[in-house]
C-alpha cells in the first residue's frame, strides 16, 4: 500500500487544480483597478440609482481580476462601484477568498461601513460571484448587514455548499483529508456541501427580512454542483436560470460572473426592478 502521504498528495493536487482551473486569472491587482468610478470614494450615489454596489469576489479571485467586465459594465450606468479584497491567506498573493467565511463576512461587514460612511446612504446593495454570493449571507444573518443592505445578488453562488462535481466525494476514502483541506485553505473546507459553516448558515431558512435576493445561475456550472442548490427558498427571493433567458447560452461557472452580458443585464435589472427589462440572447449588446 502507498504512505499515506503519497496517496493524499495526489488528491490534493486535483482539488487544488480544479479551484485554480475556474479561477479568472490574475493579470491585474488594485494598483490598477480605475480610479473614476469604480473604488471611487468621492462618488455619490444619485437619485436614480441611490445606493452603491459593493461587488465581491469568488474563491480565488480579488477585487479586480473578478470585476473587470461587470465594474464597468455598472459604472456606465451611473452606479457608484466599489469592490474589496478577502479572505487572505499569509503569503498568498492575489488569489483570495480562502480564508474562514465567518471571518471573510467580517471583513465585507467593515467594507460596507466604509463604503456606507464615504456615500452617505444608510443601505449598499451586494452582487457577488461563487462564494461571493454565498458568503455575505453570514453578514446578512450574523453580524447585523441586513439593517445596511438593500439587495443581494448572486451569481453561481455556493448557497448550499458543493460537491465539485461528485470530487468532493472522493475525501472520505483518503483519511485526514478533509482536516488537511480546512487547515491549509479553510475558505475551500467550509463551501464544502454539509460543512459546519453552511450547516449554521441555513439553519432556520436561507433568507433574512428585509433584504431582496436574486440568484442567477447557469446549469452548465461544473464548480457550484449540483447547480440548483444554488436557488434559495424564503421570501423575497428570485432565483433565474441564464438558459432560461437565453437557451444558447453556454457559460459555464466562471464565465458567468465575469464577462456574461446577459447574466450583467439580469444584475441591472436585480438592481433596479423597477425599471427592469426583458433580458434576452440580445442583452449581449444592450
Amino acid at each position: 500500500m502507498l504512505p499515506f502521504k503519497r496517496v493524499l498528495r495526489p488528491l490534493a493536487a486535483l482539488l487544488l487544480a480544479a479551484a485554480l482551473a475556474t479561477a479568472p486569472a490574475a493579470t491585474a491587482h488594485a494598483a490598477t483597478a480605475p480610479s473614476s468610478g469604480w473604488n471611487n470614494y468621492s462618488c455619490k450615489p444619485s437619485a436614480a440609482h441611490p445606493r452603491p454596489v459593493v461587488l465581491v469576489h469568488g474563491t480565488f479571485g480579488n477585487s479586480v481580476d473578478n470585476w473587470l467586465s461587470l465594474a464597468p459594465y455598472l459604472k456606465d450606468r451611473g452606479y457608484c462601484v466599489f469592490s474589496l479584497d478577502y479572505g487572505q491567506l499569509p503569503g498568498v498573493p492575489l488569489f483570495y477568498g480562502l480564508g474562514p467565511i465567518d471571518k471573510s463576512a467580517e471583513q465585507l461587514s467593515a467594507f460596507v461601513d466604509k463604503v456606507l460612511a464615504a456615500t452617505g446612504v444608510p443601505k449598499a446593495d451586494l452582487v457577488g460571484h461563487s462564494q461571493g454570493g454565498m458568503m455575505p449571507r453570514y453578514y446578512l444573518k450574523f453580524l447585523g448587514g441586513a439593517a445596511k443592505v438593500n439587495a443581494l445578488v448572486g451569481i453561481a453562488p455556493d448557497n448550499h455548499g458543493t460537491t465539485l462535481s461528485g470530487l468532493t466525494n472522493l475525501l472520505p476514502y483518503f483519511p485526514g483529508a478533509s482536516d488537511l483541506l480546512k487547515a491549509a485553505t479553510p475558505g475551500l473546507a467550509d463551501q464544502i456541501a454539509g460543512s459546519a459553516f453552511l450547516t449554521k448558515l441555513n439553519e432556520g431558512g436561507d433568507t433574512v427580512p428585509g433584504v431582496h435576493y436574486t440568484v442567477i445561475a447557469t446549469k452548465y456550472d461544473e464548480v457550484a454542483t449540483p447547480w440548483r442548490t444554488q436557488y434559495l427558498t424564503g421570501p423575497d427571493v428570485r432565483n433565474v436560470l441564464l438558459q432560461d433567458l437565453c437557451a444558447v447560452d453556454l457559460s459555464e461557472h466562471v464565465t458567468i460572473g465575469t464577462i456574461d452580458r446577459i447574466a450583467f443585464h439580469e444584475v441591472a435589472n436585480a438592481l433596479d426592478p423597477a425599471h427592469a427589462g426583458a433580458t434576452t440572447c440580445a442583452s449581449v449588446f444592450s
